[in-house]
């Protein structure tokens, strides 16, 4: 029997995500929290993680809660098929309630019977016009999973992959690029500019972070250099 995410769980699990923003230099930190959070959300979930898949198709696991999230992960890659790239491919959430009956991917199914994997739930990471992956869970017990299950997780999908769009790069697509790490020497001016854009445009929190790391992004500047532009008059809260 599903079991829906509980909203003070989904909220705790954000807030640890974006108190990471400022503090970590490693995405793989921040989506190990996400996935054990969406884990222990679920109760029944044998593991959760994330699976990247790059425009050139190459796919990674990351976050991976236990061994047999990384298994269940690498036959579907093996056999090109699998919820997981489904989801990917597709842009929309697949709930698999049993793999002995399930034939939708015979090759997958049979190897998630072997791993003795009955229920999936894999939700896009979307992020604009892409997809970046999807993030999912794995559980033992058939029917595990269902609509109800569904919305709160695609909810924090969406989060997760508006912190992986933002801090990957295409040179380090693991690591946070190397204007991120400079600004976290500089949190100071980050958190004046920040509270600038709450102050004259009404954002919350994290919009204005957003707002500061879509201005990074797209000036080629540093959070600092941005920061210190905002402060002193350059930039409106908005890409010059």
């Amino acid at each position: 029997m599903s079991q829906q995410l509980p909203l003070d769980e989904l909220t705790l699990t954000l807030a640890r995500i974006r108190g990471l923003l400022l503090t970590e230099e490693k995405v793989d930190r921040a989506v190990q929290l996400l996935a054990e959070g969406v884990r222990d959300a679920f109760p029944g979930s044998a593991g959760a993680g994330v699976s990247l898949i790059d425009e050139e198709g190459n796919r990674t696991s990351a976050g991976a809660t236990d061994p047999l999230v990384i298994q269940g992960d690498q036959s579907q890659y093996r056999l090109g098929e699998g919820p997981c790239l489904t989801a990917w491919a597709t842009e929309c959430t697949v709930i698999v309630g049993n793999a002995e009956t399930d034939d939708r991917w015979p090759l997958w199914s049979e190897s998630a019977r072997e791993l003795a994997i009955a229920s999936v739930i894999s939700a896009p990471l979307i992020r604009g016009t892409k997809c970046l992956g999807a993030m999912k869970l794995y559980a033992a017990g058939t029917d595990a999973y269902d609509q109800t299950t569904a919305r709160p997780l695609e909810k924090l999908a969406a989060s997760a992959a508006i912190l992986l769009d933002n801090i990957q790069s295409a040179e380090t697509p693991k690591r946070f690029s190397e204007g991120l790490v400079e600004a976290l020497s500089s949190r100071d001016a980050i958190s004046r500019a920040q509270g600038y854009l709450m102050g004259q445009r009404g954002m919350t929190e994290e919009d204005a972070v957003r707002e500061l790391l879509n201005m990074s992004q797209a000036s080629r500047q540093s959070l600092a250099s941005v920061s210190a532009d905002i402060l002193s008059g350059g930039r409106k809260g908005g890409v010059s």
